[in-house]
């Protein structure tokens, strides 16, 4: 028996070995060498000065985020504890911390929707200590624009700060959707303040962001002259719409009457 397998082990190799291959058969000009050591690309998760940006498809913030049955669970206690401050931190430690991946995103995402800023900053903290963590541009984009509709400054300030020792760079259309968020929250010194990080950003300026903050601007006439000029700067072949001087009369009494 072993004989017999020996011997066709033999024959199979000298078969082998007598083959030869012609341009007709295996052509490698035109075969994907190259499939299988396909390298990461450095541009899609660093922007122009190196900052860490992400790609849409590679971002876990991006995706959509189903909650699980624990992930519940959690969301419902966090809520009911958030007024009982020492019991909270121990059920974050206990529970909160052993939550996979997908549900913690999920949980974060649900409480920015409900506008929970106080277990927004709670789970804010856990996520940047979990071993997964990566600097993510829509990961603080989110957690900007949240902190905006609230109007809560000193979070946002803290998240900025964050963001800018981890090297996170936004693009330019990001920026621009920050920027708007704060204009319509009523926050223009906040705003502007992220605008001069844009104009600082190495990211090539584009149009569109500019008008969407410009468009923003006009409770702001005096803020949206000094970015109307940056604007014809940078694109001198292009026209800003100006709106009625009276219009400007209207915001004003309407942000006015709404303070009051």
């Amino acid at each position: 028996m072993f004989g017999f397998v020996r011997s066709l082990y033999r024959a199979t190799v000298n078969r082998s070995s007598s083959l030869s291959f012609s341009p007709k058969t295996l052509n490698l000009a035109n075969c994907d060498c190259h499939r299988f050591e396909r390298p990461i690309r450095r541009d899609i998760m660093t922007g122009a000065g190196g900052g860490v940006a992400s790609s849409p498809s590679l971002s876990i913030w991006r995706r959509k985020k189903e909650m699980g049955k624990e992930g519940l669970i959690v969301a419902k206690e966090l809520k009911r504890l958030q007024s009982n401050p020492l019991r909270l931190n121990r059920f974050i430690q206990s529970h909160v911390s052993r939550l996979l991946k997908s549900d913690l995103v999920a949980v974060l995402a649900e409480f920015q929707r409900q506008d929970q800023v106080f277990l927004c900053m709670k789970l804010y903290d856990v996520v940047r200590k979990e071993i997964w963590y990566r600097p993510d541009m829509f990961f603080h984009r989110d957690m900007l624009m949240m902190l905006a509709r609230n109007r809560r400054v000193d979070e946002a300030k803290q998240v900025w700060a964050d963001l800018k020792r981890e090297g996170v760079l936004f693009d330019q259309h990001t920026f621009g959707d920050i920027i708007r968020a704060f204009l319509d929250s009523g926050l223009p010194v906040e705003a502007m303040e992220i605008y001069d990080e844009m104009r600082q950003s190495p990211d090539r300026p584009l149009s569109l962001p500019y008008r969407v903050i410009l468009k923003g601007l006009i409770p702001h006439p005096e803020l949206r002259e000094k970015v109307k000029a940056d604007f014809l700067e940078l694109f001198p072949e292009m026209t800003v719409y100006d709106p009625p001087e009276d219009l400007f009369e209207n915001q004003h009494c309407q942000t006015e009457s709404e303070e009051d």
